[in-house]
């Protein structure tokens, strides 16, 4: 399986890059910037430097002819300020599913955010980091022509993986370390089933082929 990552540099990308290549799949990542190449290559990953923020729906579409999935896992980072929520959380989204559908790559991923909503209200960086990610939910489920799932973390943390997992329609509040959420995302692509969800993902108690074959079989 080919599949192409954006935001490649992630701190959940290079933890699927790593999973992906592992397990013989070819794995292509998206980065903003050249001096990150290395750190793909170490995580199995063919670096591929185009800023998302600037590039066409023809030039990222190019780099995902031939590809069986897409993931988006890109985004402003902390410390951005509320326009670049706007142009990566959200346009950087909207793009890549753009490119997806020129290029005939049905299944797609995309990392979003527990209490991600459009409607989300307040004026903290937080508050437009949820509208933008809700917003870029809410496009891509507009897309007929993808296979898509949309997935939610809780808290995000650096603890080892447990391989224990929630994976519901709503989950509650939690935190999930990002070796689990990287895991979920490598079984949700195995996982055709699951397309057309939208999931909440916190620790739990249930092993991840367990999870993800029980939300694709509701």
């Amino acid at each position: 399986m080919r599949i192409v990552i954006a935001g490649g540099h992630g701190q959940i990308a290079l933890r699927l890059e790593r999973l992906l290549s592992a397990r013989g799949d070819e794995v292509a990542g998206i980065i903003r910037k050249p001096e990150q190449s290395d750190d793909l290559r170490a995580a199995g990953a063919e670096p591929v430097v185009l800023d998302l923020e600037s590039a066409s729906v023809e030039e990222v579409a190019k780099h995902l002819e031939g590809a069986d999935a897409a993931v988006f896992a890109a985004g402003a980072g902390p410390g951005s300020g509320p326009e670049r929520k706007d142009t990566v959380d959200k346009g950087a989204a909207v793009l890549f599913a753009d490119a997806a559908v020129r290029a005939g790559a049905r299944r797609f991923l995309i990392v979003s955010s527990m209490g991600a909503d459009p409607a989300h209200e307040g004026d903290e960086i937080f508050d437009v980091y949820l509208r933008a990610k809700g917003a870029a939910d809410e496009y891509v489920r507009s897309q007929k022509a993808l296979d898509w799932t949309i997935l939610r973390p809780g808290t995000l943390t650096d603890d080892p993986g447990t391989g224990l997992v929630r994976l519901e329609a709503r989950t509650g509040r939690g935190s999930i370390p990002r070796d689990d959420v990287a895991a979920v995302l490598a079984e949700l692509l195995d996982t055709p089933a699951t397309a057309g969800l939208t999931l909440e993902l916190i620790s739990g108690s249930t092993p991840v082929p367990v999870a993800v074959r029980s939300v694709a079989g509701n």
